[in-house]
């Protein structure tokens, strides 16, 4: 993440010029707010990110109340970088479902490529469920999984606009890792194979035995080319940087021409199937 980094480390750098400014230590404006001498160093830093409260409150107190507007802009764009899971989730998984609702309706062309789980556009509600399930127990947030599941299934009907170029690519250990009971497994990839028949999107699977020119070091969506989103454990970020995109787009590319489709695809998927029985 280094672009969220030094976009952290800038916003730091301007609240410590307005701090040097104003004649402050670093100790000295700790007392003023209250706060332990360490966080103004980790703010000026970026090793932490400050709140848009944190903002008002330091350039009120060096007394410069003005500076909080073009600070807490930058805060804005720092946020829209970097989402917490927590906070996305905060009004539950339905909310987010919308969300992608929304994005993926007004993108011509989708891709996507996932190295642990289904992609959601392409998941069964059962599968869905104890992803969404996983997500609720991990952050703590409401748990609306019912409602969550049915706004991802309603999210699918995406998948049958003709004008829509939807690609998805994911590796074998999507298919193997245990990550719900088997009995929703096998109707998973039962859906699967029946999608890779379907001739209005594209799903491949680069199996285990497959020569890669690339690492597939995580997963990601690329949304025209607009932006790239990439899933963490504890947030979601978004890059919007061309070079960024570009870089993405030619890593999928390269992922993409090592993936089986069609009948191929539905061969490794059988595999996987026949073990499970």
């Amino acid at each position: 993440m280094p672009r969220l980094q030094e976009a952290r480390e800038d916003l730091g750098r301007q609240l410590r010029q307005l701090r040097q400014h104003a004649g402050f230590t670093g100790t000295a404006l700790a007392e003023l707010l209250g706060w332990p001498q360490s966080k103004v160093s980790k703010l000026e830093t970026g090793r932490q990110t400050p709140t848009a409260a944190d903002i008002r409150a330091w350039t009120s107190a060096v007394g410069d109340g003005p500076a909080a507007t073009p600070l807490l802009a930058r805060l804005e764009v720092l946020e829209t970088m970097y989402a917490e899971w927590r906070r996305q989730l905060g009004a539950g998984t339905s909310a987010r479902q919308r969300a992608s609702i929304a994005l993926e309706a007004n993108a011509s062309h989708i891709r996507a490529f996932e190295t642990t789980v289904i992609p959601g556009l392409l998941q069964t509600p059962d599968y869905a469920r104890n992803r969404l399930a996983q997500s609720i127990a991990r952050h703590g947030v409401l748990d609306d999984v019912d409602e969550g599941v049915r706004v991802r299934m309603q999210r699918q009907e995406v998948l049958y606009r003709p004008r829509k170029r939807l690609h998805f690519v994911m590796t074998e250990a999507v298919l193997r890792y245990r990550l719900c009971p088997p009995e929703v497994m096998v109707g998973q990839l039962d859906r699967l194979v029946a999608l890779c028949s379907m001739s209005t999107i594209h799903v491949g699977i680069i199996g285990f035995g497959a020569e890669l020119s690339e690492s597939p070091k995580h997963g990601f969506w690329i949304f025209d080319d607009q932006r790239v989103l990439v899933e963490t454990i504890g947030a979601e970020l978004t890059l919007t940087q061309p070079q960024e995109i570009a870089l993405y787009g030619q890593v999928f590319d390269r992922l993409a021409a090592s993936a089986s489709y069609g009948a191929e695809a539905r061969r490794l998927i059988t595999q996987v199937l026949d073990d499970l029985g």
